[in-house]
């Protein structure tokens, strides 16, 4: 299992990394489903707690797998039977997801399901260092370093009164293990691969919240709900979601990859990218909920619903998106997400977020087609 090289030309996706992020979806349709339920039934507070541990869970697992086929992926037997291993943790830890949010705490399903996928990966980091003596200190650190908190994990299934410090304690931990085992000699993972996989996972996020929406209507409809309740919702559900896909995908972004540091904020900062795109999908089936009068939360709170998760969503996308030379529109993300968090004041919350987000996709791509900015004007002159 020797380091691949980070100029691969034509680096995609595996047939293997797709299956996995496929499995992966499963968890984070349960996850987003028990935030539906939780703030339908008026525990936002309980059921925003519950869904963002365990959407920690279910990104940390899936991002370190990433970045570590980027690097290492042989394709091989045995790494591919490591990956069958990963995704039947996936599969148990979405088992224990629905539990978690009853109980509203960690279950030995989830807890279990995703030390497996860890530890699966410890064994495919003590084969890298058994191949690639140049980072063997990098993947000896990693196997250490995920091992000692994965005991902490299993430990804290016999303390269950110290979850909430005890979670933020190993969380912190696990994410401070790559930056230790980094230090050594960085891994070579490839810019245009990790640039795609992490597309790749918008996109199932972004079908998952269409999903959930579509169910909760396919549920109220066969109640016999009018269909004209629920026609400002489906209109500014689909809005909203095409135009998440747009600001995501508005122009390719490897090439904002380029040192070890921007990586990592990068990458980090996918959490709540990802995190609020799923739970995009629960505010919808919240808003269909309250449309048909099957929801306890108020019009207030079921557009809240929506446009909270779609304000993060605004926000962490122009932070990690856009561009230093665009300077024109960089700001106009964080103004849509500012009027986003107004709408739910207003009445028919998801249709005017649909429409807000509508006006910043035709508005930035007019302003981007208009010609190049200032700084683009000053970067030409000055080559």
């Amino acid at each position: 299992m020797t380091a691949r090289s980070p100029h691969e030309p034509h680096r995609a996706a595996t047939p293997l990394e797709l299956f996995f992020d496929l499995v992966f979806v499963v968890a984070i349709a349960q996850a987003s489903s028990g935030l539906h339920h939780a703030v339908a039934e008026a525990h936002a507070l309980e059921g925003l707690i519950g869904y963002l541990m365990v959407f920690f869970a279910i990104w940390w697992a899936w991002m370190n797998v990433t970045w570590f086929a980027s690097a290492y992926d042989t394709d091989d037997v045995p790494y591919r039977l490591a990956v069958f291993v990963q995704i039947a943790g996936a599969l148990i830890m979405a088992g224990g997801v629905p539990a978690m949010f009853e109980a509203r705490t960690p279950n030995v399903a989830t807890v279990g399901g995703y030390v497996v996928i860890r530890l699966a990966l410890v064994a495919q980091w003590l084969r890298a260092a058994a191949s690639d003596p140049a980072r063997r200190t990098t993947a000896r650190r990693y196997a250490a370093g995920i091992t000692v908190v994965q005991l902490g994990w299993a430990a804290m299934l016999f303390v269950p009164g110290l979850w909430a410090p005890g979670f933020l304690t190993l969380a912190a931990l696990e994410l401070a293990v790559p930056v230790w085992a980094e230090r050594a000699a960085p891994t070579t993972w490839h810019p245009h691969h990790i640039a795609e996989r992490y597309g790749l996972l918008t996109l199932i996020v972004l079908g998952e919240s269409i999903l959930a929406a579509t169910l909760a209507v396919q549920s109220a409809l066969a109640s016999g709900d009018a269909l004209t309740a629920l026609a400002p919702v489906i209109v500014g559900g689909l809005l909203i979601v095409y135009s998440m896909w747009w600001v995501y995908f508005d122009r390719p972004v490897h090439d904002l990859l380029t040192t070890f540091r921007k990586a990592f904020i990068w990458g980090y900062g996918h959490y709540l990218i990802f995190a609020a795109a799923a739970a995009v999908g629960a505010g919808l089936a919240v808003a269909v909920d309250h449309a048909t009068r099957r929801a306890k939360v108020g019009e207030i709170g079921a557009g809240a619903a929506v446009a909270i998760p779609v304000a993060v969503y605004l926000m962490c996308v122009a932070f990690l998106h856009d561009r230093p030379e665009h300077r024109q529109t960089r700001l106009f993300g964080p103004i849509a997400a500012m009027i986003v968090l107004l709408t739910p004041f207003a009445g028919h919350a998801v249709l005017l977020t649909g429409l807000i987000l509508a006006l910043l996709v035709v508005v930035k791509r007019f302003m981007l087609r208009a010609g190049p900015d200032r700084a683009s004007i000053a970067a030409l002159s000055e080559g």
